[in-house]
């Protein structure tokens, strides 16, 4: 008598949608905290602040950006994933997160540039013309959420299973 051969797992014949958000969670975290610290020299915080408030303020604005991202990628999920996410529609899911994420920052970086005054660039920031929006945040939002999703949602990720 021989034994049947195990059902392939559910994770074996597609990418699961919670290890997904997982891994998008921990790639987010850690690609938000890089251009933090990267980009903080453009702040006048860089000159102005104490070692104290200058980690604080990475840290705050990291955390902000893990809701942002987290946040952004659920709406899109929420407006364009399929059942079989992420198999399908990963790719309208993703520009849409990325949309509402860049259209975030600019808003948020006039908000609190402009009516706030809660941080001010240095004259070294590069700053987008007409948006007068800091060209590393903007970047930031293009780079980061596609890094981190990409990786989630990667071949390597799932031991040769195509994203779909």
């Amino acid at each position: 008598m021989t034994a049947a051969a195990p059902a392939p797992s559910r994770t074996a014949t597609r990418p699961d949608w919670l290890t997904v958000l997982r891994r998008y969670f921990l790639f987010s975290l850690i690609g938000h905290l890089l251009w933090e610290i990267a980009h903080i020299p453009l702040y006048t915080i860089w000159i102005e602040g104490t070692v104290g408030e200058i980690a604080f303020a990475i840290l705050h604005c990291t955390g902000g950006d893990l809701f942002i991202a987290f946040s952004t990628l659920l709406l899109a999920l929420f407006a364009l994933g399929s059942g079989d996410w992420p198999r399908q529609s990963w790719a309208p899911v993703l520009l849409a997160a990325v949309v509402m994420g860049v259209g975030y920052t600019i808003f948020s970086e006039w908000l609190n540039i402009t009516v706030r005054e809660a941080w001010a660039y240095r004259d070294i920031m590069p700053v987008i013309p007409v948006i007068d929006a800091g060209l590393t945040p903007f970047l930031q939002w293009l780079v980061v959420p596609v890094a981190a999703y990409l990786g989630a949602t990667s071949r390597l990720s799932w031991r040769g299973i195509t994203r779909g």
